[in-house]
């Protein structure tokens, strides 16, 4: 039996991959702030699910629900970071407080579940660690200066950790959704043609965890579409972020201007 611990398992993709997780047999263990949701599924899966209310920017808290997790399952196979805080806001109203407050929960928490689990995997000799990374952190959106990089950063802690455990037996993946109709993007008003339903996603990525790839998607033409992301990415995101502003509701000046800006990247490139 698999044994499977996820953050920000309450609702979204997080949920649906959790609900996954426990009908294809595994042991799941949850963390969040809220369990609200994720408490329905209790009383059918009994002790294969557990559930913690915990705060992943809080490395003590997250040590101690890992701990309890390991003890209680006896180890732990894959470790999923995938809580995120999301922000839609320029630079100019962006603060510092702000840029702490996402770095705190979507790469530290990604380093608080590492420093917690790798002892563990260690001692087992094998083990996955996968964070949930995002297009943005590849070809960048408008008014995401705080999210696009943590998630960057993100990725690359990702190629760090892998090169460093991989021979002892614990690997590091990304993975990367689609956008997806979640609580954070509901807050955008992102037309629902261009949103993913999460339960196909949250899905979709439970039954690919086990694949070898570094990046792990949902789908086959989600991978690729990725894939084609890293070999145009400034294109891809002047037009990602057209969509997003058009859909939005903004106008025509802040529409961002392709050639212009291809001009600007060539001449300061």
């Amino acid at each position: 039996m698999q044994r499977v611990l996820l953050s920000g398992g309450n609702q979204g993709i997080g949920y649906y991959m959790v609900s996954q997780f426990l009908h294809m047999g595994y042991q799941a263990a949850v963390f969040d702030l809220k369990l609200d949701h994720i408490s329905g599924l209790k009383e059918k899966y009994g002790d294969n699910l557990l559930m913690f209310e915990c705060d992943i920017s809080d490395p003590i808290a997250v040590a101690e629900c890992v701990n309890k997790t390991a003890a209680a399952f006896g180890g732990i196979d894959y470790a999923v970071q995938n809580a995120c805080k999301y922000m839609f806001a320029s630079l100019e109203d962006t603060t510092d407080e702000d840029f702490r407050s996402v770095f705190n929960v979507n790469f530290f928490g990604a380093v608080n579940i590492a420093r917690a689990v790798l002892p563990i995997m260690l001692k087992q000799g094998s083990g996955r660690i996968v964070y949930t990374c995002s297009s943005a952190s590849i070809t960048g959106y408008v008014y995401n200066d705080a999210y696009a990089p943590s998630k960057g950063a993100l990725e690359s802690l990702a190629k760090c950790l892998n090169i460093e455990y991989m021979k002892r037996g614990v690997t590091f993946h990304i993975m990367h959704p689609p956008l997806t109709d979640t609580g954070s993007i509901r807050t955008l008003s992102v037309r629902k043609g261009f949103k993913v339903d999460p339960a196909k996603v949250g899905i979709g990525l439970a039954k690919n965890i086990h694949k070898r790839n570094f990046i792990i998607c949902h789908s086959l033409p989600q991978y690729i579409w990725i894939k084609m992301l890293y070999m145009f990415p400034i294109g891809f995101g002047i037009a990602a972020s057209n969509m997003i502003l058009r859909s939005a509701g903004y106008g025509s000046s802040e529409l961002i201007r392709y050639k212009t800006a291809k001009k600007t990247v060539d001449k300061n490139g």
